[in-house]
Formats: structure tokens, sequence, C-alpha cells
């Protein structure tokens, strides 16, 4: 991908990085009696408290205010799925390494954090539809002559810890002299300090970073890659709460609620391109 225009707006940015990103919550062949199992499913939840984990480190899905307040795109969405589903929500914010941990000993009942769906993650928990497509890029300061093909053996790069990007590097790059962080702002803090030349990163989030002030020097070097990565929101295997989510998913799409609170994030509506990318 080429680097932004500067006669663009930060939410046109946002808009042309971001495009593509969102899919569809929902499968539009489902059958009668697949809605009248969700009513059920919904009935089931209503009043219910679902606890939920964030990590809030990760621009734009889940961060914090001056205040201290979570807020972000995944922060509306779960309130937008506990209202459809007439549950309370309970948020809290954990370290990613200990997210699928926590899971399974029942500190919570969800995570909703930017995960993707993954084989190895499949085998530990369950997760809903995909509810935002995602991709990696390489980020690095403009003019730097870097790219997703080089030989990274004297190039210090980084990425955060147990993600799609820091599996890439060491499957894709094992001669890379990698640094690993715990959250997605510290590695931003090192790329900006020079501490790395470059940066792995989900594009979702490296690419609102890069319309921010701390990164305007920098750019997106090449095109996306392993673009067929998806998020979703895991639960604990065989927990009827993934049905859940999925019908209340499915109603906040159809609604138009779902574009209403990718707005603002993302600056654009992306009904059409969700819908489209649901049916290949």
């Amino acid at each position: 991908m080429t680097t932004f225009p500067k006669a663009k707006s930060k939410w046109a940015v946002l808009s042309m990085a971001l495009s593509g990103l969102m899919l569809a919550a929902c499968n539009n062949s489902q059958a009668p009696a697949d809605a009248e199992t969700g009513a059920a499913e919904a009935a089931d939840s209503a009043g219910q408290t679902i606890r939920i984990a964030t990590e809030s480190s990760y621009k734009p899905l889940s961060y914090t205010d001056a205040d201290g307040k979570l807020i972000g795109f995944e922060i509306d969405l779960i309130h937008a799925l506990c209202d459809e589903m007439k549950a309370k929500c309970d948020i809290s914010s954990q370290e990613w390494d200990g997210l699928i941990p926590g899971l399974q000993a029942k500190k919570f009942d969800a995570i909703i954090a930017g995960m993707s769906i993954t084989p190895e993650r499949l085998e530990k928990v369950d997760f809903t539809d995909p509810y935002l497509n995602n991709g990696l890029i390489l980020v690095a300061k403009k003019g730097e002559n870097v790219s997703v093909k080089d030989d990274f053996s004297n190039i210090p790069v980084g990425a955060q810890r147990a993600t799609i990007a820091a599996q890439y590097i060491e499957a894709s790059h094992p001669e890379a002299k990698v640094s690993l962080y715990d959250t997605q702002e510290n590695a931003y803090l090192d790329l900006t300090s020079g501490r790395i030349r470059a940066l792995f990163s989900d594009k979702v989030t490296a690419a609102y970073w890069l319309t921010s002030e701390e990164g305007k020097a920098f750019e997106q070097k090449g095109e996306e890659f392993n673009s067929d990565d998806a998020m979703g929101i895991a639960v604990r295997k065989g927990d009827a709460l993934a049905g859940k989510f999925n019908q209340a998913l499915a109603a906040i799409k159809e609604s138009g609620k779902y574009d209403e609170i990718s707005a603002p994030y993302f600056g654009t509506s992306n009904t059409a391109a969700a819908q489209k990318a649901a049916a290949q």
C-alpha cells in the first residue's frame, strides 16, 4: 500500500486504511428455525451478567481516556451486544498474556480484545462469528528503506508478544532480531525512540496510530499481508454464550447499529463491504 497523501483528513485516511476491515457478524442464509433458536437464546440472556475481558492499550479498539475510562470501538460494541441481549456488561481490562488462561479459569466469561481466530487458539477456546477482518503491515520511519521481504538479521524489529504479528516474524524471519512487547503502546514507544527500526503490527491499530501526532513521521511499508486474519469473541469451549453473541451480532448488523458504532473510529459505513465479505 502506498503512503497516504498528506492532503487527506484524518478520517479520510482511516477510511482508506481500514476499508474492507469489517466483516458481517451473521450469515444471511440462516433458516427461519435459526431465527427462532436465536430468539430463545436472547431470552435466556435477559438479566444475565456477562463478565467480559479486554486489553486496554489497543487503539482504536480498546483503550483508556485521560480519566482512565475504557473507550473504543470494542467497548461500544460490547455495550451494544449486551443491550441487544438485555444482559449486564461487566468489563475489565486484563494483561494480554493472561486473557485465555483467565477465561479458562472462569475469571470472566468472554474475551473481546482484538483476538484473531487461529487454529492454536481454537484448541483452547471457542470463537463467535468474526466481527472484524484484519491483516498485517510493516511500519517504519518515512524514508527508511525497508520491506517485508528484507533480511532482518541486522534490522532491529518489534511486535506485540503472543500476537499474529509476532508469530509471523518467527515463522517468516527466523533471522530477525525481535523485541517483543507486552503492549502495543510500548512497541510504539520503542519505534519512535529508535530502539527498533520497524514494527510488524495488526493493520487495524497501526493504521490508526499513523494518523496520530506520534505516528506522523512514520508510514506503512509496502502492501498489507496476511490479510485473511479475522477477529472474534472468545468464550470457553462448549459455552452456549457463543451462540447468543452471534445472534446479537446479527441483530445489530441488521438494525444499522454496527455501522453507527464503527463510524466514529473508522470514518465510514461498512455495511456493504461487510455483507460482501461474508458472502465470499
